[in-house]
């Protein structure tokens, strides 16, 4: 996977991994979770994709990278945020949506959010843009947590998405 910036530097796409820190016995269920990114400088890249696991990070950010002797890509600095929120949603397989992943990628798409599930671990990761209406995406978060549809949890949030969730 390649791209072109205008100015026609390629960039190329790259893993990073990162390190997770345990916050119980068993989550996050990974140790080390990799995201894809593209590089932008030497040593700096920009995060491509949603984390699933990851605190703190959003997709766009970027980020200094640190090679290690086998020339595996490590997280050393998180340089720049992108303005997105990055969001974690567990359908509940016995709640109303079954635990279908792309029903809850359906309840937020009419607010210009997108994401991924993942089958392995039932979760879907939402990257919720800046211009996104953030008390709309905060009312269908809470009414499905609510309604037994599923729970969720703020991986990476901006000022204005903490300003909305005041004034609620």
């Amino acid at each position: 996977m390649n791209g072109e910036f205008g100015s026609g530097v390629t960039m190329a796409a790259v893993e990073v991994h990162f390190d997770l820190p345990r916050v119980g016995d068993d989550w996050p269920p990974v140790e080390v979770e990799s995201l894809w990114a593209e590089t932008v400088g030497d040593d700096v890249v920009r995060l491509t994709n949603v984390p699933w696991f990851v605190r703190g990070v959003a997709s766009g950010d970027l980020v200094r990278v640190e090679a290690d002797a086998d020339g595996v890509l490590w997280a050393a600095e998180h340089l720049e945020w992108s303005g997105n929120c990055t969001i974690r949603v567990v359908p509940f397989r016995s709640g109303p949506l079954h635990g279908s992943r792309q029903r809850v990628l359906d309840a937020f798409e009419p607010f210009g959010v997108t994401g991924e599930g993942i089958q392995q671990y039932g979760l879907v990761a939402l990257e919720v843009p800046p211009d996104a209406d953030l008390a709309g995406v905060q009312r269908v978060l809470r009414a499905g947590a609510r309604d037994g549809w599923w729970d969720y949890e703020e991986g990476c949030v901006s000022d204005e998405w903490t300003a909305a969730a005041r004034s609620r």
